[in-house]
Formats: structure tokens, sequence, C-alpha cells
């Protein structure tokens, strides 16, 4: 290309100039301003890389929905960006959206690479590079991520410090062993978006600029990027780099993009050091380590509609699919797409102004909206042509790969009389009615009777009820239904008393007189003392990073007085807790060791029949600012490391780090801090015994106490600014902007948080957490098909042919298996269905095989849902796939056809 010249034999530096913008969809100002101005952007982009000569590339933030979004509203300029991007001169993907790596779940990230990849090659080319400008930090598992999407060079900007690595090349490995070629930008990506124009200030400015380059860099290849958030295209860019050449002759310096320029510095690049897992340094720049807790409300938001749709609503889909409906792939990548738009990592770091965080959570209200209902039509559509002849049937779906049972909470809408409840196989299950509602003119008044000649039974009062119901066995992957059985049965029996002890099979939970529990383990004998503390202390901190004031004070539940009752059923027992936490107002309270300000709290720990799990539900009244409130676990196990899940496997973390003996003086970013970031759990094991906490919210925990023996998880943590200066885990300025108030952020109102306790016995298996907290974010759905249902409250359905067996199961794996599901779902581009799985073990080998309900053809194939080559049956015509041994953290997906 002209002006792009071959200087391979020269030993002269070269500079490869990258024009390109770091575009925020939102941050503090709204999407709306973004794409406004993002027409504007990309027409001069358009207009500089056609008509101006030696304007020959432009990355536009490796982030396809920003075509998407310009071409929604200048549709007439859709050719001339196909030319561009199949030109590989306008650069775009592999992203949809610049995404946070670490608080978003597994299946997110691939979802997002699969559908950015997807829309750049729509206008014709997909980047491969894991181009991440501005993350804050890398996931261990990125590495393979990237592998498997036939990406192998990263180009990247926050994680690694010079007490790491002094230079910018590097290979990086995964926690699988998986291997990309790795370049950083350690001065960001910002770097060269200031050139100056007059010639007295540009020669200092490039032997200043470029110099810092050349001594962090072990090649003579330098990444030099222009641009910056939201900058204008620097139009007079070649005119500048002809004077850089002419006024630097011991330098060159061309135009380029990252594709080029990663397989330029790769091909020189010999011996390279190699960094293993995940890259959270804080010396040289910000990674806002505890950015995992800010905004709570919005956390949690994201992490219910991630697990509704991954864990249950695509398997209900396939499913659905199976039984001859059609697979709603537009809606589920709408669905998909409203998370990433709320996944990029200012959106759900939270790091963003009130109103910007608004429009984030009515993204999540959209895209929860829609897949809930989504998941209601199919659920219905199977339950409709369920072959049944009783007026109050339900139909419960298990979307895990193998037979489950146990306690589960079931809504439903119940006439008065006494019932009972009986499976398929006539067993009778035992239940109780948690709460009961009169809703009876609503319901019978939404009734349309479609069919008059058909004789409708309609209940004379109709009560919406939760109950609690002891399933015994659902099929895998697959559903079966219960019946309620009016001509016989009593009221189930709910007793409620002022004690302080819960029991079942596994555990006795009692409260102790210093407002602490003590679970006893009935399996083993061991008895946890001074459990569930909660522990609020302020918050001086920002949108950014969590930071202590200079004078603190913590307050703990340990030694409040609290009112309890406990209520006990024949499936579950549950102990409630009333106090109050005595906490100062604010900041200016604390420092002055006032306690004006009160912390009402409910909390309730259940213990259902037969379930490994201690269950925990806590309501707070929140009335006071600026603090954080957690929860700790004092485990008795002293550990140099903790264990969490990550996207697509586990982590070993240490529980303290050396660096922060030394951080101030060697003046860090940021305060090297273990408060670390978690898929669903984090625990603690010693070889003999192990807890771990499981969370629906916030994945946010640190381990603490002088013997670095306690779980603690973040509830929330609330601020009043955007941004503020010199916090002392983050000296200096101000992140995000310190003029924007964020009142929303102090989450003044009730807040409501659910977790779990999980305690082995015997050793520490992690494959058994693992399925433990898959289990505890996929309920079993149920969908209730009655006559008097039928009407404007659901939407009116005709009758249809009933066909279906009362039990069906679509898949299942073998009982031996000790791998993790991640997805299950129908294939994008044909008529198979995708199973993903991984390897949830620290260090051992996994296996599985997969049994179908018919024969089946089965192949291996990546993430993109492509064909490895050498192509890789699994097998022909058979009903049962056997999976080849998966290493440590090691992912694999099957692409199944039947």
């Amino acid at each position: 290309m002209e002006g792009y010249r071959d200087m391979s034999e020269s030993n002269r530096t070269k500079v490869h100039v990258i024009p390109h913008t770091h575009w925020d969809r939102e941050w503090y100002f709204t999407t709306s301003r973004s794409k406004v101005y993002l027409v504007k952007h990309v027409k001069e982009v358009l207009n500089a890389l056609e008509n101006i000569e030696g304007f020959h590339y432009y990355l536009l933030d490796a982030q396809g929905s920003l075509l998407d979004d310009y071409i929604r509203w200048c549709p007439e300029d859709e050719e001339r960006i196909r030319q561009l991007v199949s030109a590989k001169r306008l650069m775009t993907g592999p992203w949809y959206t610049q995404t946070d790596q670490l608080v978003i779940s597994s299946e997110s990230m691939v979802r997002n690479l699969y559908y950015g990849m997807k829309t750049a090659q729509k206008y014709g080319h997909a980047m491969k590079v894991g181009y991440v400008p501005d993350a804050f930090g890398q996931s261990a598992q990125m590495p393979q991520i990237y592998r498997e999407f036939g990406i192998e060079r990263f180009l990247f900007w926050r994680g690694v410090s010079d007490n790491t690595n002094p230079h910018t090349e590097f290979t990086w490995e995964g926690s699988d062993g998986s291997r990309v070629f790795a370049v950083q930008m350690p001065f960001g990506y910002y770097y060269g978006g200031n050139i100056p124009e007059n010639e007295e200030d540009l020669i200092p400015y490039l032997e200043k600029q470029i110099g810092a380059l050349e001594r962090k860099a072990s090649t003579k290849h330098i990444y030099f990027p222009n641009g910056f958030d939201q900058a204008p295209v620097r139009l007079n860019l070649p005119e500048l780099i002809e004077r850089f050449n002419a006024l630097d002759t011991e330098r060159e310096y061309v135009m380029n993009e990252p594709e080029r320029f990663l397989a330029e510095i790769e091909a020189d690049s010999q011996d390279l050091p190699v960094l293993r897992g995940e890259l959270m340094e804080a010396k040289h720049m910000r990674i806002h380590k505890s950015i995992f807790s800010t905004r709570a409300d919005l956390k949690q938001q994201n992490n219910r509609i991630e697990n509704l749709i991954a864990n249950t609503l695509e398997p209900v889909l396939a499913i659905s699919h199976s039984l001859g409906h059609d697979y709603p792939h537009r809606i589920v990548e709408d669905i998909w797409k409203l998370l990433f738009e709320n996944a990029a990592h200012d959106s759900i770091g939270g790091c963003n102004s009130d109103t910007t965080n608004q429009d984030v959570a009515f993204r999540y209200k959209q895209a929860y909206d829609i897949a809930l209902n989504l998941l209601d039509l199919h659920m219905r559509m199977i339950a409709s042509t369920i072959q049944q002849e009783e007026t109050f049937a339900f139909t419960l779906f298990n979307t895990l790969p193998y037979v489950r049972g146990g306690v589960t909470e079931i809504e439903a809408y119940i006439p008065e009389e006494s019932f009972v409840i009986r499976d398929t196989k006539g067993r009778e299950l035992a239940y109780t009615i948690v709460e009961k509602v009169d809703q009876t003119d609503y319901v019978l008044g939404q009734h349309i009777d479609l069919n008059p000649s058909r004789k409708v039974h309609l209940p004379e009062r109709v009560y919406r009820a939760k109950l609690l119901v002891d399933l015994q066995e659902i099929p895998a992957m697959g559903y079966t239904q219960i019946v309620f059985d009016f001509s016989q049965g009593a009221a189930p029996v709910m007793e409620r008393r002022n004690g302080d002890t819960i029991e079942n099979e596994h555990f006795t939970v009692a409260l102790q007189a210093n407002g602490t529990l003590q679970i006893t383990d009935k399996r083993s004998g061991q008895v946890y003392a001074d459990q569930m503390v909660f522990e609020d202390n302020g918050d001086d901190g920002d949108s950014y990073n969590y930071s202590p004031p200079e004078r603190d004070l913590i307050v703990s539940s340990a030694g409040t007085q609290m009112s309890t009752t406990t209520t006990q059923t024949s499936v579950s027992q549950t102990l409630s807790l009333r106090f109050t936490l005595d906490v100062p107002y604010d900041l200016e309270e604390r420092a002055a060791g006032i306690t004006s300000g009160a912390l009402p709290m409910q909390v309730e720990i259940s213990l259902r029949k037969g379930e490994k799990l201690i269950r925990f539900h806590v309501q707070v009244q929140n009335e006071v600012f600026s603090h954080r409130l957690r929860v700790l676990f004092d485990t008795g196990i002293a550990s140099a490391l903790s264990i969490a899940d990550q996207p697509f496997g586990v982590i070993a973390r240490p529980t303290s780090l050396p660096e922060v003996d030394v951080w101030e003086r060697e003046q860090w970013q940021e305060k090297p801090i273990t408060i670390e970031a978690m898929q669903s759990y984090a625990g603690l094991n010693n070889g003999s015994h192990g807890m771990a906490v499981m969370t629906e919210g916030v994945r946010e925990y640190e381990i603490v106490g002088e013997q670095m023996d306690t779980i603690a998880l973040t509830l929330f943590r609330t601020f009043g600014f955007m941004g503020k200066e010199n916090l002392l885990y983050r000296p200096g300025r101000a992140s995000g902007e310190k003029i924007v108030a964020t009142p929303d952020a102090q989450l003044l109102g009730e807040l409501s948080f659910t977790f779990g306790l999980h305690i082995q016995t015997s050793g520490f298996d992690e494959a058994n957490v693992a399925r433990a907290a898959r289990e505890y974010l996929t309920p079993i759905s149920s969908y209730q098909l009655c006559d008097f249902l039928n009407g404007r409250l659901i939407f009116a359905f005709r009758d249809e042919e009933r066909v279906l067996e009362r039990d069906y199961s679509l898949m299942s794996f073998s009982d031996d298996s000790n791998v993790v599901l991640s997805s299950f779902k129908k294939a994008e581009q044909s008529e198979g269905y995708i199973v993903r799985v991984f390897n949830p073990y620290l260090a051992q080998s996994a296996n599985v095989n997969i049994h179908f309900n018919q024969p089946v053809h089965a192949e291996r194939v990546s993430l993109g849902e492509q064909p490895l080559e050498p192509q890789q049956r699994l097998t022909e015509g058979e009903e049962v796939v056997r999976l080849p041994e998966l290493a440590h953290c090691k992912l694999m997906t099957v692409l199944v056809s039947i």
C-alpha cells in the first residue's frame, strides 16, 4: 500500500502510529448522547479513509456494536462501511462491546465475542486481536477463550507492571495452559492522542513519548496509539507522520492497524517471558479492584438475568425445540445484546452518572421481562400439549443434566380447599404453603371462555400462593408433572415459635448469646461457632474503588440483641432474626465515633429437608451514607490461598500480598488488595474439610482475620460521587469525574440479599462445590396449566392436542461425571444442539459421557461453533457421546445433531 514502507532489514525503531478511538457507549454521559455523536464521528472516519491521501487505517475500538448503531441511523452508508471493513482499513471486532472480564459470566463473555465477530464479519472482516484498551484487569481464562475464537494475539493496557515484566511484549498463559502473544500499551491507549503541531514542540514531544516506549520495548517495533475517549479523528495525521519522518531520521514512522502491527512484532520477538494467570497489577495503572461491588443493585440485576438466560431459558428453549417448536434465535440475541450494552466496562462497573445508571437499570428490566416471558411462553407451549386430565397440573422443568429432587419453591394460584400433591408415579409429596394472598376478583375477572360448550371448573376463591414442595425425581434436562388432588388432604402444618434453633438431616443452626450463629455439622460432628457476623464500616471511596476513611469506625453485629422466631414445617425450618445495628449516619460521624444512624436488619436462615446448603436471606433498611456492609464466616482454616470459581474454571489466589509493604514507597497507582471477584462461590479448605459461600448477588469476597481464615462476602457499598481525589487506597487524581454527584449510589431504602453456605466434610472437591453452586443458581422452573387461568391475565391459548408424555428427558450426564455444564442450547448455525462443559478442578482431570434420548451425531467445535481442524468426531449414530478427558480448567464445546 502506498506510504507503507518495508523496512524489515533496518535496525531503526519502527513506530506504528495507530489512529483509533476509544468509544465509551456511556459513562458520565448517556448512550443517547454517545450515539448521536457517534454518527458524526463515523462519518468523519469514512470520509478520512476514502478521501485523505495516506489515511490508510482506522481502529473503531474493536466493538462491532458501534457499526450496528451507526447503520441503524445511517443505512445509506452500509456499502461504504462494507468496502472499508472488507479491505481491512476500518477495523472492528472481535467484541460486540468492550466488556468486563471479571464480574460478568463466562457465557456473557463468549456470546459477546460470538456476536461481535458475527457482526464484524457481516461487514467484511473481524479483527483477530484480543484488543482490550480499558478493561479493569484481565481474566486468567482469556487466553483459552481467545484461542477458541482463533485469536492468537492480545493487545491491552491494564494489569501488568514493571515489577512483573519490564517490557511490553510477553507470552500470556492462562489457567488451562493456553497461550497468546501479548503486547501491552504501557502508558494507555491515549498516549499519542495529543500530538503538538508546532515544530519546536514536536521534536521534544517525540523524543519524550517514543523514547519512553523504546525503553519498554524488547523489539524495534513501537505501538503509538493516536486517539482518546470519544476524540475526533486527527485528519492531518498522514501529514504529521511525514513530518515525524523528516524531523526524526533515526526512527521510521508508519500508519498501521493492530493486526499488521502484531504480526510484525511477533515475527521479531524471541525468548519472551511467560506471564501466567490473572493480570491484575496496579503499580502503573489503575485496575479499580473493588469495582466488583459498585452499585450492588445493578450487579444483582445483571447476575439474575445472566443466570436466567444461560441456566434456564436457553435449555428450556432447546427442550422445546426438540419437541417441535421453533427456536427464537433473534429474540435470544436481542436479550444478550441488551446485556452486552450493560457489560461494557463502565456500565457493568457502575462507574457512571446516576442518569446513565438509570438507563442501565432499564435495559436490565427490558432484558429480564423479555427473557421471563419467553421462558413462560415455551413452558406453556410444552405444558399445554402434555397428556393430562387434572384441573390443577404443574409442569416442572429441570435444566441440569442429571435427575434432581429436593424441596423447591413454586408459585401457584390455588383454591381455598385442602389438597395433596402427587407426582406422575402417584407418590404423595410433602409441602407447605409459605404465603397466600386472595386474588379472586383479579384472576377470575380475567378469564376468557373461548369454547362455551366446554365445561371449565372455576373455583369460588383463588389465592396467589408460594409453596415449598419436596419433589422426588425430575428427569435430567427435561420435565415432569405434579398434580393437586382436592379429593383428600388436610392443610399442612406450619409451627411458629420464639425459638433460636433449627435443624435438618445435616445441620443444626442455633443463635448464640452474642448474636452469632453456631453451626453443627451432623455428618462430621464439627462445630463452627461465631458464624454470620455482619460488619459495617465506612467507605470513603467512589464509583471505582472502595477505600476506608482515615478515621473509621467498624460496627459488628456480634453482641447485638436480636429477636428470634422459628418456623417449622415438614419440608423446611427457618430461623428469623430482627435487630438493628447502631452505625454512624455519615463519614463525619464515623470520624467522630458517633453512631446516631440505624441499620434495621431482618435475616432468615433456612434449612430445607435433605439439603446440604444453609440458605440466607437478608433485608436491610439503608438510611445511612457512605459505608460498606459485609457478612463474615469464620472457617477455622488458616490459609495462604483462597479458592473461587472464575470463567470456565477455578482459581487459587493468595490471601495476603507482599506488595502491600512497598506500594506507597514505590508510588503505586492503587494499593494492592485481596478483594477479589468470583463467579458464584469462594471458599477455604485445608484438605480435610472446607467451607464456601455462594452468592446470587455481588460477586466479591475477601479473606480476612489474623489467621486469614474468615470469608468476607460483600453485600453492598455506598458512596456519593463518581470520582474522588486522594483516597487511602488510591492516592492522587480522581478517577472519572469528581464533580459528578451520585446520590443514587447511596442505595437508600430497602435492600435484599441472598446467599448460601456450603460445608464439605471430607476434603475439598471443587466439582462438588461447583455443582452445588450451579444448583443454587438454577432453581426448578414450573408452569401451572389451569383452565381458569386462561385469559387476559396470561394471554388466552386455544386448546391444543395433548400428545406429549408426562415425563421427558432430552439428555443426561453419566453418574460419574465431574464436569460442569456451562451451556445447553440450540446451535446458532444448524439444527443441532450445543453442549458446553468445563473442568472445575484446580489440578486434576475431569470427564463425562453424555446420554441422549435417541441416536445422535456429535463433534467438537470451537466457542464460535466452528468445526475443529482436523475434524474431531465423537460419535456417529449412537445415544452416548463420550467426551475425551478434560485437563484442569479446560472447556469443551460439542455440537450434537439428532
